[in-house]
C-alpha cells in the first residue's frame, strides 16, 4: 500500500498492510530548527512517516462593513499584535501575543454580550485559496492525506467561542445566561456552515478537523459538553458529510468521560487519545482499552503518542515499546492511525525516525 492508501484504509475502519504512523502537523519552529527548513511533506519523507498534511490558507476577505487593522510591536521575548475592527454597529478590539512557537490571546475580541451581534451582521466569510489547496494535494501525491480546518479561531463552535470570549467567561455564562451562549453558538455555526458550503466542495481534502481541546472533559463537564457542544457538532458534521468529506473530532485533553458523546456527534474519526503526560486522561492500559471499546465500533481513531516525554525526550527503545503498546490496544484490528497526540517543538529527527521504524513492525 502507499501511505495514502494505508491511511484512507484506516480512516474507513478497515485493516491496512501495517500500522499507519504520522504526526499532528509540523510546526515552523521545528522545521526551521531541526529539519533544515524542509517543507512538511519533505520532513515526513525524511523521517519515514505517512504524511498527514494540513492546509488552511484564506484569501483576504473584502468587506465595507468589517475593516480590520492590525499593528504589532516587537518585544524581547514576543511580539504583541493589536487588532481594531470597525463595523457600522461599533468597534471590536483584541490583542494577541506571538513568538517563534505559537500565538496566544491576551485580550478577547468579544467583551460584552451584545458584541456577538457584530459578528453575526458584519463578519465576512473567509475564502479558501483553492489553487493553493490543489497545489499542495498535487505535491503530496500518494505520500499521505490532506486535511483542513473550518473557519474561525478554531474548528469547533465551543472552542471558537472560548478563543473569542475566554474559556472561564464562557463557562460562567452557561450558568448565568445559557440562552446567550446558545445564541453565540448559533452565530458561529451559521458562519461555519456557510464557509463549508461555499469553499469545500470540489476540493481533494481527505479529512476535515473540528472540535478542540476546550470541549474536552479536562475543561468542561460532560453535561456542559452535551448541551453546548454536541448539538452544534452534530449539525456541522452533517453538513461536512453532505459536502462529501469525513470529519475528525479533535479533543486534545480529557475524553474518557465524553466518549459516548463523541460517538453520537457524527464524526468519522476521533483524536487525539492523549495520555496524562500531555494533558489528557488516558492514564493506563485499562483507560485506553475502555476508550477503544467505546469508540472503535463507531469511528476511526488517531493519536496516542506522548510527543513530549517520548518523541522529544525518550530513547529509541522507549519509543518502540510505546508504539507496540498502542498498536496492541488500538491498532490490531485496523481503524487506527498512530500519531503524536498534538504539537511538538524539540523532537530530534532520529527519534521521529525511530517512531516510524517501530510502526513498520506492526502488521
Amino acid at each position: 500500500m502507499t501511505s495514502r492508501d494505508r491511511m484512507l484504509t484506516a480512516l474507513n475502519r478497515e485493516k491496512p498492510d501495517r500500522l499507519p504512523v504520522t504526526i499532528h502537523q509540523w510546526q515552523p519552529f521545528h522545521l526551521k530548527n531541526y529539519m533544515q527548513n524542509m517543507t512538511d511533506i519533505e520532513a515526513n519523507a525524511y523521517c519515514g512517516l505517512d504524511a498527514s498534511i494540513t492546509y488552511y490558507e484564506t484569501l483576504p476577505a473584502e468587506s465595507d462593513t468589517w475593516k480590520a487593522v492590525t499593528t504589532h510591536a516587537a518585544g524581547p521575548n514576543c511580539d504583541i499584535l493589536d487588532t481594531v475592527i470597525e463595523t457600522p454597529g461599533g468597534t471590536l478590539t483584541c490583542r494577541h501575543g506571538r513568538n517563534d512557537m505559537t500565538t496566544w490571546v491576551i485580550d478577547h475580541l468579544i467583551k460584552r454580550p451584545e458584541d456577538i451581534e457584530l459578528l453575526a451582521r458584519y463578519q465576512p466569510i473567509p475564502v479558501l485559496n483553492r489553487a493553493g489547496a490543489m497545489a499542495v494535494y498535487d505535491r503530496l501525491g500518494d505520500s499521505g492525506i490532506l486535511r483542513t480546518f473550518i473557519c474561525g479561531a478554531q474548528g469547533g463552535c465551543w472552542q471558537d467561542a472560548c478563543e473569542l470570549f475566554g474559556a472561564e467567561s464562557l463557562i460562567l455564562a452557561t450558568f448565568d445566561d445559557p440562552d446567550w451562549v446558545h445564541a453565540f453558538m448559533e452565530i458561529l455555526l451559521s458562519q461555519k456552515i456557510r464557509y463549508i458550503e461555499e469553499n469545500l466542495p470540489g476540493l481533494p481534502f481527505d479529512l476535515i478537523e473540528t472540535g478542540g481541546g476546550a470541549a474536552s472533559n479536562t475543561l468542561i463537564s460532560p453535561e456542559l459538553h452535551e448541551e453546548f457542544c454536541l448539538p452544534y457538532d452534530k449539525r456541522m458534521h452533517a453538513v461536512i458529510r453532505k459536502a462529501g468529506f469525513p470529519s475528525v473530532y479533535h479533543t486534545c485533553g480529557g475524553m474518557c468521560k465524553i466518549t459516548h458523546l463523541i460517538a453520537q456527534n457524527g464524526c468519522a474519526a476521533s483524536e487525539t487519545l492523549s495520555p496524562t503526560g500531555v494533558g489528557g486522561d488516558i492514564g493506563d492500559d485499562a483507560a485506553a482499552r475502555q476508550v477503544y471499546r467505546d469508540l472503535s465500533p463507531h469511528v476511526a481513531l488517531i493519536g496516542g503518542m506522548d510527543q513530549f516525554h517520548l518523541l522529544e525526550q525518550g530513547t529509541h527503545e522507549q519509543i518502540a515499546r510505546e508504539v507496540h503498546r498502542l498498536y496492541d490496544i488500538f491498532g490490531q484490528n485496523g481503524g487506527y492511525i498512530l500519531s503524536a497526540s498534538d504539537h511538538f517543538f524539540n523532537a530530534p529527527p532520529e527519534n521521529l525516525k525511530a517512531f516510524a521504524d517501530a510502526a513498520r513492525d506492526c502488521v
